[in-house]
């Protein structure tokens, strides 16, 4: 039997646990994943790039475990009133290949998204940062505010988007938790005024969000938004200041930030700050980037720590989706 895990019952479990403690028991185990980097057989993700997007394939194992996703990026989809982003994950035995949870990964891709920024961040933000910015408030934008809120303590908010609309969505999403919104006339403003960024934005071709001069000395950067070939926000002079973290080499030369840049700039991949082999920050002046393009062991954590949080409050339908005959070499009995 197959444990499948829909929209609806994902929102019964975040019903259940509340999206705050589902995200901080994520960023534990997120943590502690990236800690045995080296327990992964990992590779890069496969992807197809075609004229309207990319669509990927995201596979990695341990011991235990195999997980993959299939996910796709298509930043036209919103004139269609489709997601940019949509996806779906399943976990299996590596001791007997056993598919063990299929699940959907559209919204649980958006939470390990924010949850790797927020664990990012934790290393690399100073300490008691309050101000938190972010450019672009599309789908992505309520998670990362709210990943940073739950584990930074981030409650005064200064925003920017070129759709008036989705400001206004951003703002009656988030107006529960009772953070300080600041709305702002543009990219630069937010900039100035926050201790820590995040820029999500969905637009093709190398874009010039943040600029080296608008960002103060002390600053994080959480750059998610560049994640394909030719697809970025940052301007290269930024990131030549930038103490820069990455998630895998292979993967973000070739599509995060660094693909602008010549020579090795890198100053560590997460897993060596997550295993203590190098420090985050060092001191409040230098300005650190996490250049994100997500990589397939968060989506491995969120998928193993969805499967074990199923199981324990009975969420999800059982399906038999795998043959099961008396004699295992007699397959074709299972249909006469």
């Amino acid at each position: 039997m197959v444990r499948v895990i829909t929209v609806q019952d994902l929102r019964k479990l975040l019903k259940k646990l509340t999206l705050k403690t589902f995200m901080l028991k994520l960023i534990d185990q997120l943590r502690s994943d990236y800690a045995r980097w080296g327990e992964f057989e990992k590779s890069p993700r496969h992807a197809i790039y075609l004229p309207d997007g990319v669509i990927e394939l995201m596979p990695i194992a341990d011991k235990e475990y195999y997980s993959f996703k299939y996910v796709n990026g298509h930043p036209n989809n919103p004139e269609s009133q489709k997601l940019t982003v949509v996806a779906i994950g399943g976990l299996s035995s590596t001791k007997n290949g056993y598919p063990l949870l299929i699940s959907e990964m559209t919204i649980l891709t958006a939470i390990r998204t924010a949850v790797t920024s927020a664990l990012a961040s934790q290393y690399l933000a100073k300490k008691g940062a309050k101000k938190f910015g972010i450019i672009g408030t599309g789908a992505q934008s309520e998670f990362q505010t709210l990943a940073h809120f739950f584990a930074l303590g981030t409650d005064e908010i200064f925003y920017f988007d070129i759709d008036a609309h989705a400001m206004e969505k951003f703002e009656q999403n988030l107006k529960p938790y009772g953070l300080q919104l600041h709305r702002c006339k543009d990219a630069q403003e937010v900039a100035k005024k926050s201790d820590l960024i995040t820029t999500a934005t969905a637009k093709k071709g190398h874009q010039k969000i943040l600029h080296v001069d608008w960002v103060h000395n002390g600053c994080h950067i959480n750059g998610i938004g560049g994640d394909a070939p030719g697809k970025t926000e940052l301007e290269e002079a930024l990131l030549k200041k930038c103490k820069i973290v990455i998630e895998q080499e292979m993967q973000s030369r070739v599509e995060g930030e660094i693909q602008q840049l010549h020579g090795n700039r890198i100053y560590a991949e997460l897993w060596e700050l997550a295993a203590l082999k190098k420090k985050g920050r060092e001191s409040d002046e230098e300005i650190t980037l996490f250049d994100s393009v997500g990589f397939a062991l968060e989506d491995y954590s969120a998928l193993r720590l969805l499967y074990n949080l199923s199981i324990e409050h009975g969420i999800g339908e059982q399906l038999e989706m795998i043959p099961h005959p008396t004699d295992p070499k007699n397959l074709y009995g299972e249909i006469r």
